[in-house]
């Protein structure tokens, strides 16, 4: 099959957090099944990524790298705001490339990338599905701006798609309580990376300067309002009201959004546990996992979160975890691989508490790391992909014959 993977943001970009990781992951899985596999994405800044770059070739639509088996077309960005960003050469892409594809797969809401490719497959008669990533629900900010996305281009190209994929049934219920129909929403859960190589502990501590017989609760993923670091911060402070052991260490590791740092570090200074709190950059690729390694807790405190990939990561590196019932993964962790607690500071300290000191739960939630890691591979969702792609050409095939 020749599949096309629409997404605003993809890697080397992975400050946008588990976009471009999840669907880097689908796209590489599919291209070793023998598909023909393209991204088209937005440019973020070439320039800033000399590493990369240097593989990739100009193009009169943008950049075009060639990795993994995945062709990744990035058009020129001309202006952009967050996540947003105005790509003029997407309307030549269309007219050039899209008539060329089996099936589109556009990942995310509002940005102009997706509606304009969808636009461009319902005049082609090109079947489309459509992941909304958890975005479909405003959860902190712009409000306004995003019911006028969907009066505007949003519910066009949802209504538009042959099937809108959720990741949990958290978000089937989002989804159809919008009035969308529950046939055309199909569930698919992410999946999660693993490490390539065996993790060797202690490479993060060494480089935070936090001794080895510390305790450390670990953030990972973008400092953002929906996902709430600041509730975290909250409860270690209470959690370091009863530390017991061994010192206590809260590290975020994360690229800022919307000055969330700033709130943080202010935060930890009234609390008086500046000493204690870590707020670092983003960490990628071996840092990453090194940081998950090192950790005796990961905490995943949104709001709300369709899956929840970084809980799943910290899984996989054999780390428990402790998330909120808000996140689409906690059905899949929760007493196996770590607790599921309500989305408040008093009930996260008290999870924290437990995973750290009860007797016996640190080990046992470690062993079953194992075995939730183990339901969460790519296989089962790349195949239910696979299958729902050739389910779709071959509808579209059946609806021009009875049209001809």
């Amino acid at each position: 099959m020749r599949i096309l993977n629409v997404t605003q943001t993809y890697f080397p970009f992975l400050e946008f957090g588990g976009p471009p990781v999840k669907v880097r992951s689908l796209s590489q899985q599919l291209a070793k099944l023998g598909h023909e596999v393209t991204v088209l994405t937005a440019d973020w800044g070439w320039h800033s990524r000399a590493a990369v770059a240097s593989k990739a070739e100009r193009t009169e639509l943008g950049w075009r790298l060639k990795e993994s088996g995945i062709e990744v077309i990035y058009l020129a960005s001309r202006l952009h705001f967050r996540a947003l960003s105005w790509n003029p050469g997407i309307a030549r892409f269309c007219r050039a490339r899209l008539g060329n594809f089996d099936v589109v797969h556009i990942f995310g809401l509002y940005d102009f990338l997706g509606p304009a490719v969808a636009a461009a497959c319902r005049r082609g008669g090109i079947p489309y599905v459509v992941e909304p990533i958890g975005m479909f629900v405003p959860i902190v900010r712009n409000f306004l701006l995003k019911r006028m996305y969907h009066l505007a281009l949003g519910q066009r190209m949802l209504r538009g798609s042959r099937k809108i994929i959720a990741t949990s049934p958290q978000e089937v219920a989002e989804l159809t309580e919008s009035g969308l129909p529950a046939e055309k929403i199909q569930v698919r859960r992410n999946g999660v990376e693993v490490p390539e190589t065996p993790l060797e502990r202690g490479k993060f501590r060494a480089a935070a300067g936090i001794p080895e017989n510390a305790k450390v609760v670990l953030y990972l993923g973008r400092l953002s309002e929906k996902k709430s670091p600041d509730v975290l911060l909250q409860a270690f402070a209470s959690l370091r009201k009863v530390e017991r052991d061994a010192e206590l260490h809260l590290v975020f590791a994360g690229p800022d959004e919307g000055g969330m740092k700033k709130k943080l570090q202010q935060m930890a200074g009234e609390l008086g546990i500046s000493s204690r709190v870590q707020i670092r950059g983003g960490a990628y690729g071996e840092q990453k996992w090194s940081a998950y390694k090192d950790a005796d807790v990961f905490v995943l405190p949104s709001q709300n979160e369709n899956f929840g990939n970084t809980a799943g990561e910290a899984v996989a590196a054999g780390t428990p975890v402790v998330v909120t019932e808000k996140c689409g993964i906690a059905p899949l962790l929760g007493d196996v691989a770590g607790l599921v607690v309500a989305h408040d500071a008093a009930a996260m300290a008290q999870a924290l508490a437990r995973v750290l000191w009860e007797p016996g739960l640190h080990a046992r939630l470690t062993a079953g790391c194992r075995k939730a890691a183990a339901r969460l591979d790519w296989d089962g969702p790349v195949q239910e992909m696979e299958k729902l792609y050739e389910q779709l050409m071959k509808d579209e095939k059946q609806r021009v014959e009875l049209l001809n």
